[in-house]
């Protein structure tokens, strides 16, 4: 069974390392280093969830290592304890300054280690509990639009590296306002939940995404897809939720709630996403509700064309 936290443990005595080694293992995956040379490379090769960093090391000590930790994008958040001979105050506020969350004078008594130890890891969960949260859509429980925003740059780079298209799909639900004057917020509400989960089965592969961009609209990235792809899963997803059979016996396309798609696709040529892309999936919505809605429309013209 894995283990749900991955600790580093830093010092140059094999006896500490093997100590704590024991103290940690039945509940932690362990890593060791002897040295600050190694603990760095380690840190970044697996950034484990909390590092134990001994300070007294020949060559490289716990201060520089935990300098070069915090200096460095990929391992500045990880949490560091020192564990250390040096136990005057001087030392463990040194330490604190540095950006270490605790400070453990040697000789340590083990139950002290391994409760800090397990608050600290308990610390990082929350954290991390609370960054995906504010990546999810509380409603719908599909990822928000600061997620798309993430995940549209680095698919966007993606695909530019590999020469590859890149579709996007803007929809949103038709006539939602009369929806939710007719049958209040609330089935408005439970109608939106429907309408995502809908989508989301409609998509097949894991590079696929879906994001609520705001209110009822929704978009959706589709990687290494052609226009032509792109506009067969539009119509695939518009089918999928018309299927939920939403009864909305005051739309003007359907006795069910429906959706419209606007679709574009681009083989990005810069490293920055060009908003022009976005542009023409939302132009190409506009006219799918101006033909009469529950449709789809794709753009002839993504952002390399203009």
């Amino acid at each position: 069974m894995k283990k749900p936290f991955t600790l580093l443990i830093v010092d140059d005595e094999k006896q500490n390392r093997t100590l704590l080694t024991e103290l940690l293992q039945d509940d932690y995956q362990v890593i060791l280093a002897k040295n600050g040379l190694q603990a760095l490379e380690k840190a970044q090769a697996h950034v484990p969830d909390l590092i134990l960093l001994d300070v007294l090391m020949p060559e490289m000590d716990g201060l520089a290592v935990i300098r070069a930790l915090k200096s460095a994008d990929t391992t500045r958040h990880i949490p560091v304890i020192f564990v250390s001979a040096l136990d005057t105050p001087e030392d463990e506020e040194r330490g604190l300054d540095l950006g270490a969350v605790d400070y453990i004078a040697k000789p340590f008594h083990p139950p002290i280690v391994r409760a800090r130890v397990r608050n600290h890891l308990q610390a990082v969960h929350q954290r991390r509990l609370l960054e995906r949260l504010a990546l999810i859509d509380s409603l719908t429980e599909v990822p928000n639009r600061r997620r798309f925003a993430e995940v549209y740059e680095r698919e966007w780079r993606r695909c530019m590296r590999n020469q590859r298209p890149l579709s996007l799909l803007v929809l949103d639900v038709d006539q939602f306002k009369r929806y939710n004057d007719t049958y209040g917020h609330a089935a408005g509400d439970a109608a939106l939940k429907r309408v995502a989960a809908a989508i989301q089965s409609a998509l097949k592969r894991p590079a696929d995404f879906l994001a609520r961009y705001g209110g009822e609209e929704f978009v959706v990235l589709l990687p290494d897809t052609s226009a032509a792809s792109g506009l067969q899963m539009a119509d695939t997803i518009r089918l999928a939720v018309e299927a939920e059979r939403v009864p909305y016996a005051e739309s003007d396309c359907s006795p069910w709630l429906t959706i419209s798609l606007g679709g574009a696709t681009v083989v990005p040529v810069d490293v920055e996403v060009d908003t022009r892309l976005f542009e023409a999936a939302d132009q190409a919505l506009y006219e799918a509700k101006s033909r009469g809605r529950n449709q789809a429309v794709w753009s002839a013209q993504g952002a390399a064309d203009h």
